[in-house]
């Protein structure tokens, strides 16, 4: 029997291997095991602000603020519900000082993030009101335009350091799942031609 096939699949098993091995080395070792972690400490040095944990009861109102300093940019900010419980619910208004809307959002999940565009230093308002039926406790990150932050453009930063090698594990994988599949299709190609050539026997 025809060896390419097996050798073919045996590689794409070992790419797939590589690239799990990558990715578990990506994440941080030194993670504290607690249900209450903090989006930004694994992302350390991503944000310009990350506030104080907010305790709000169902039905009241947390007001917060982030200043920007220049112009024509996008403006990232995200919240984190601690010990996130099936059904709760934020509502998030924002506003700058003269009233301007920057829009209206809900976050149902753990985890929310959201990218607004502000066309000159402002200050953002942040209404957030309690639309669930618990106590919730969260906090609010915000960076200014993310995209030129020192966290991406620096190759030494701890989010560069964690989504490079996240990247070429993806590559890895894909390849390695390409590479597995084109060995099975080798290897049924090559039993159909040695059942055809005993048949022919």
């Amino acid at each position: 029997m025809n060896k390419r096939g097996p050798l073919i699949s045996f590689a794409g098993s070992f790419l797939i291997m590589i690239s799990f091995v990558v990715a578990v080395s990506a994440v941080p070792t030194e993670v504290p095991n607690s249900e209450s972690l903090l989006i930004s400490s694994l992302f350390e040095g991503m944000f310009d602000d990350v506030s104080e944990p907010f305790q709000i009861m169902p039905g009241n109102v947390v007001y917060t603020s982030f200043s920007t300093f220049i112009s024509d940019v996008p403006v990232l900010w995200g919240i984190q519900i601690m010990d996130y419980q099936n059904g709760d619910k934020l509502s998030i208004t924002i506003s700058n000082i003269f009233g301007d809307s920057y829009g209206e959002y809900v976050q149902s999940d753990s985890v929310y993030f959201e990218t607004i565009f502000v066309e000159q230093s402002d200050t953002l308002n942040f209404e957030i009101e309690n639309i669930g039926s618990t106590d919730v406790e969260f906090v609010i990150m915000f960076t200014e335009d993310p995209e030129n932050s020192e966290s991406f453009t620096n190759p030494n930063s701890p989010i560069a350091e964690m989504v490079v090698p996240l990247i070429v594990s993806g590559i890895l994988l894909i390849v390695g799942i390409i590479t597995m599949i084109i060995g099975i299709i080798t290897i049924l190609i090559d039993l159909k031609n040695n059942f055809e050539n005993k048949r022919n026997f």
